[in-house]
């Protein structure tokens, strides 16, 4: 009797789990390679839904033909390309992420069996996102001749507001393509390298290396002295300041604002290994992101075994240290946030064809990357380098701004990329912007004044 009865319960709660995972996890279950044949069975019967900007622009749609035929059409061409992405020969972007929505139909009952004796397919349901059509204009634009990558983000909420990635390409001509760029072995033109891309993060590190010093000298930071000559020396291996610049007698502030690659190299050199580690690891590194697209691993190399020459290479962000621009926005973001890293998110909300609610999206909160106190120190070093260090292109606007700079070498010539982070207004942060510009040089010089023109493009719109 008593198998029969744990038989029975053990029937009972498999039948009750069941019913939960397909109650909750149905966009995963339909959306799943191996049930391709419940999502043709649903574009039997509904042709795939629309995708629209925050403000209402038609971002792509589904074009019904005199016979019958669709076609997938994306209205601003290459400018959203890989953040919503592509719909046939696979999917990517929001097309792929919202592809549960797209292709149902949550149509009245009396719409879809009119559609049904007429012989006509459902519309699917549409997707707004979280998209600025002005943001992401500017942003493709200050690139100019470069690839690299931007990243605008709400830091309060998640919200992303812009994502471009160049190289780009015309994603309504995805099919006739396709050959091309998968038969060209070193074509990087479908990496989202917003999300996918790997960087050393140069000097942009030095935010996580303060974090640390912070941290281990709360008591103390304020007295740090040093006398920077434009290089540091470990064995025969030197680390310099860009262009070799003598920075002289420089404290903490000083160090973080000039972006002092000696001072950083000494401060690196202070540091304990296992409490830098655990660090690291707090903030994500080598660690998966809570994020629902498609991402590079960030990744980073600390511990007992970590020699001088990788420990001051690491803590200006050169050696094997790589991140991804969505990596470094988070981060950022979280200090925007007094500490708190909100959920990167770009769908907002679900409506029917008919513009009846179906589902919205809402900022969740991932978890407290840093103290609130932590986050306002940072800020305070981040706005000294608009104020009076290599971001002072950012000063003087009717809006504050903080951020971190960055020069990062790629190579053995010296050849660097630029990188930009930081956010607005200081008081409120409203958004996040995080710019990487290849091969640019430095990145007071290039990522900077496209970071100005996007603050001014949302301050003029907020």
């Amino acid at each position: 009797m008593l198998v029969t009865y744990f038989f029975s319960f053990l029937f009972l709660g498999m039948l009750g789990y069941l019913a939960y995972f397909t109650a909750t996890k149905q966009p995963e279950m339909i959306d799943n390679s191996y049930n391709s044949s419940r999502q043709e069975i649903l574009l039997s019967q509904n042709y795939r839904g629309a995708i629209y900007s925050a403000d209402g622009e038609v971002l792509a749609r589904t074009v019904i033909g005199k016979n019958g035929t669709e076609t997938r059409e994306y209205p601003f061409n290459e400018l959203f390309a890989h953040v919503i992405g592509y719909s046939t020969k696979g999917r990517t972007g929001v097309e792929s992420q919202g592809n549960y929505y797209l292709i149902n139909s949550n149509l009245p009952l009396p719409d879809k069996l009119s559609n049904s004796v007429a012989g006509v397919k459902n519309q699917g349901d549409d997707l707004f996102t979280t998209l600025n059509v002005k943001l992401q204009q500017v942003a493709a634009k200050s690139f100019g001749a470069y690839d690299g990558a931007i990243l605008v983000t709400e830091p309060s909420t998640g919200k992303i507001l812009a994502m471009v990635s160049k190289p780009d390409f015309d994603p309504n001509k995805i099919t006739q393509l396709w050959d091309s760029i998968v038969e060209d072995s070193g074509s990087t033109v479908l990496l989202n390298r917003a999300t996918q891309g790997l960087y050393p993060p140069g000097s942009t590190f030095k935010i996580i290396t303060a974090l640390e010093y912070l941290r281990e000298n709360p008591e103390t930071w304020n007295t740090y002295s040093y006398n920077c000559t434009g290089s540091y020396k470990v064995g025969d291996n030197k680390i310099r300041c860009y262009h070799g610049t003598k920075h002289g007698n420089v404290d903490f502030v000083k160090s973080f604002a000039k972006s002092c690659n000696s001072s950083f190299a000494n401060i690196g050199m202070s540091l304990n290994h296992q409490h830098f580690s655990k660090t690291l690891e707090q903030l994500l590194f080598n660690q998966p992101l809570p994020a629902k697209f498609s991402y590079g691993k960030s990744t980073v190399q600390m511990d007992d075994a970590t020699d001088e020459w990788e420990t001051v290479q690491m803590s200006i962000g050169q050696g094997k240290t790589q991140i991804t621009p969505l990596h470094l926005n988070m981060i950022t973001s979280a200090i925007a946030n007094k500490g708190v890293l909100m959920k990167p998110y770009v769908i907002d909300r679900v409506e029917t064809g008919r513009g009846a609610s179906v589902k919205s999206f809402h900022s969740e909160a991932y978890k407290q990357l840093m103290t609130e106190e932590e986050s306002l120190l940072l800020t305070e070093l981040m706005t000294a380098v608009v104020e009076s260090g290599t971001g002072t292109k950012l000063s003087g606007q009717s809006y504050t701004a903080a951020g971190k700079t960055g020069s990062a070498e790629y190579n053995s010539k010296g050849d660097s990329h630029a990188w930009f982070t930081g956010f607005a207004p200081v008081d409120d942060p409203q958004i996040c912007v995080t710019i990487i510009i290849e091969s640019a040089g430095s990145g007071g010089d290039y990522a900077v004044p496209i970071a100005k023109r996007i603050f001014d493009t949302f301050f003029a719109e907020n």
